[in-house]
């Protein structure tokens, strides 16, 4: 399969290399915004990160700021101490800015995009970088960044909050079906729908009568409704109520309870019909 970028075009190369692809993000960071999806990664991956052969993870798209890839790589070696994390960036002021901060070889900066600079990294964290493409690039740049997948590697991609109490990511392996997490802080939630704010740049506008998106929060918002009388045992308990009611209707969502506490929810993605 030819690589593409965002609008369907090949990627140009270069002099034997490929060329950076993709666009700069907005640059948006703060500690701890990435936070939810790092505890997932380092919760239920830190098996697979050990067993592979190069547990290299790429953070794409770190921002102005190299914060968040400092965390990643800080949270990752507690779980994997051979772990070595690469940000990249389009911008190379950023890149430049980031350097003070690299600690080879675990930790180091260079410019790329969804080329990924030619590496072939076991994860993928790209958050909060297709939220301002149009969605029909999205395809396209999911098929070029799973394509550098290494083998049994995973790419995670989506949306959060700026002080990261609201995250949505897509887990997705390099072919097959993937899983949709949603994850909130759960003491600031007055209902599950208010995550559909932070649903994936491929979801976003798919909250409507009819799609699956919109049926899982019509679902989950019913079931927390249900749950009201958990309330007085705080919201891990409603949530947690109000997920294995969703479980129990036939809803693809892991039974980790232990996730559950915590304000997640993942399920398999595109779910299949749920009666």
């Amino acid at each position: 399969m030819t690589a593409t970028v965002p609008g369907g075009r090949p990627p140009r190369l270069a002099a034997g290399r490929a060329r950076a692809l993709g666009l700069p993000t907005r640059g948006t960071t703060a500690p701890n915004r990435l936070r939810r999806v790092d505890r997932w990664l380092t919760g239920t991956q830190a098996a697979l990160l050990r067993a592979a052969d190069d547990p290299l993870v790429v953070d794409l798209g770190y921002g102005a700021s190299p914060v968040t890839a400092i965390e990643l790589h800080d949270r990752l070696r507690a779980v994997c101490p051979s772990v070595r994390v690469l940000g990249l960036e389009l911008d190379p002021e950023r890149v430049a800015a980031a350097q003070a901060a690299a600690r080879p070889p675990g930790l180091a900066f260079a410019r790329g995009g969804f080329e990924l600079a030619g590496r072939r990294p076991f994860v993928i964290r790209a958050m909060n970088v297709l939220r301002q493409y149009a969605e029909h690039d999205v395809e396209p740049a999911w098929r070029t960044l799973r394509s550098r997948l290494a083998p049994g590697g995973l790419l995670l991609e989506g949306t959060c909050d700026e002080i990261g109490r609201r995250a949505c990511w897509f887990a997705l392996p390099a072919d097959g079906p993937g899983t949709l997490t949603l994850s909130a802080h759960l003491p600031s939630l007055e209902r599950p729908s208010e995550l559909a704010e932070r649903l994936p740049k491929a979801l976003i506008a798919r909250n409507t009568p009819g799609e699956p998106i919109h049926a899982l929060f019509v679902a989950l918002d019913a079931a927390w409704e249900r749950a009201a009388s958990y309330a007085p045992f705080g919201p891990r308990t409603r949530w947690s109520q109000a997920v294995s009611a969703l479980h129990a209707e036939g809803w693809p969502i892991h039974r980790t309870p232990r996730r559950w506490r915590l304000g997640e929810l993942t399920l398999r993605w595109p779910p299949p019909e749920v009666r």
